[in-house]
């Protein structure tokens, strides 16, 4: 089972956090976030993993390596300029193989049990979501009896960890392009399944956010 961690966003909202350092890089319980991701998904037995990179990349390869040191197997993607979430899976498709793979916003951190790789027949995606936080009230999407839809009375938040069939993505040219239209459309065609996480899960989109979560993480 393959894994893909994206890494390539700038994290404006972060500076001036960012501005010498890579989002993924920062420091929250004593470790960088992208290595809390490694580690619980080598600890599910996922270990071959892809990780995406664009601003100061470099410095995550440099960083992580090969994996080794971690127990896993990471291959990159480098973009140069990001590809947004769509494009940049599109773009390491060939890294992730033929079969389902699951993909991991860097800049999340939650309890979540790492899901497994596997679709219910027919569907393009799975989604984990989780409780609307106070700076996302509205949410994302609904979760009906299992489904994802677009629009719904339970409206969810999508916590940035998914699974996704390779198909989701058959029509797509190379270039920057968001994730959320094709899963939209997907879920349209009732191939989109879902489930709720109401354990622990932080948007790290702020240093306020990292400040928090580095507090838990150290407290306990």
């Amino acid at each position: 089972m393959r894994a893909m961690i994206l890494a390539a966003g700038r994290g404006n909202r972060m500076r001036p956090l960012t501005d010498h350092c890579p989002k993924p890089l920062l420091r929250a319980g004593g470790k960088p976030l992208i290595v809390h991701h490694i580690e619980r998904l080598a600890a599910a037995g996922i270990r071959d993993l892809v990780i995406n990179h664009a601003h100061l990349g470099e410095q995550i390869e440099a960083a992580l390596g090969d994996g080794s040191a971690l127990g896993v197997r990471i291959r990159y993607s480098p973009e140069g300029e990001a590809l947004e979430t769509g494009g940049g899976i599109f773009r390491a498709l060939p890294l992730l193989g033929p079969e389902p793979f699951l993909v991991v916003n860097g800049d999340v951190w939650t309890d979540c049990p790492v899901p497994e790789t596997r679709l219910a027949e027919g569907d393009l995606a799975h989604l984990i979501l989780v409780d609307n936080p106070r700076h996302h009230p509205a949410g994302d999407f609904a979760l009906e009896d299992g489904r994802v839809r677009p629009e719904g009375s339970h409206r969810l938040t999508f916590s940035g960890i998914g699974i996704y069939h390779p198909d989701l993505f058959v029509d797509c040219v190379p270039g920057a392009f968001p994730l959320a239209p094709l899963l939209r459309d997907a879920m349209t065609r009732d191939r989109v399944g879902g489930r709720h996480h109401s354990g622990l899960w932080f948007d790290i989109g702020t240093p306020e956010r990292l400040a928090d979560l580095d507090r838990m993480l150290t407290q306990g």
